[in-house]
């Protein structure tokens, strides 16, 4: 059970609506590193881990990749309200707009919509973990290349408070990970792979 805050993590308030910009920071909704696969893969993924610590940092994460989910919407919402057709065509947001009108739909930046696929969930402890270390990884590098080409501060602000929740969410996992070792009875980590019987 879950208890909403009606509130953003991270205060959204951006002056200046960019159709431009929201083309490529939805990939943070619906893209292969993004916050929507991210909060299912951690909450699924709590289901077959057998240590309660690791479980508890795994719903935290996911519910907090929640959290983001409805931050970069309310970027993307407020970077396109408003539009003129012109405006929209002059963006190259056209395409985007005949299927969805400015409805934040889940996609990549490349327009491939979002897919399960990108959810991994593997049932294997040390799997699974390293998964959601690379996965944070990636979606902070995602985040990196956003503030590359984002130069207004209204959007770089949050986007720089999303990056940084990256890290600490690999740090956690890290931990998850240093739990999960110890706990585990076999301490064969040959490259942090257990040993497996494949006799039996």
């Amino acid at each position: 059970m879950f208890l909403y805050e009606k509130k953003l993590q991270y205060p959204v308030k951006i002056k200046n609506p960019n159709p431009a910009i929201a083309k490529f920071i939805i990939s943070q909704i619906g893209g292969p590193d993004g916050e929507l696969g991210a909060s299912l893969r951690y909450l699924q993924q709590r289901y077959s881990m057998p240590y309660n610590e690791v479980i508890g940092i795994l719903t935290d994460v996911g519910v907090e990749e929640l959290g983001h989910m409805e931050m970069v919407s309310a970027i993307i919402y407020q970077l396109t309200r408003n539009l003129t057709p012109a405006e929209i065509k002059k963006a190259g947001f056209d395409t985007y707009f005949v299927d969805h009108t400015t409805g934040v739909y889940p996609q990549a930046a490349s327009g491939v919509p979002y897919t399960a696929a990108a959810m991994a969930v593997k049932g294997d402890v040390l799997a699974d973990l390293h998964e959601d270390l690379a996965a944070e990884q990636k979606a902070r590098v995602t985040y990196d290349n956003i503030l590359r080409l984002v130069d207004d501060p209204d959007v770089r602000e949050p986007i720089k408070f999303l990056r940084a929740r990256e890290i600490v969410h690999f740090q956690r996992f890290a931990d998850a990970m240093r739990i999960a070792q110890d706990r585990m009875d076999c301490k064969n980590f040959y490259a942090v792979n257990p040993s497996f019987d494949t006799r039996k």
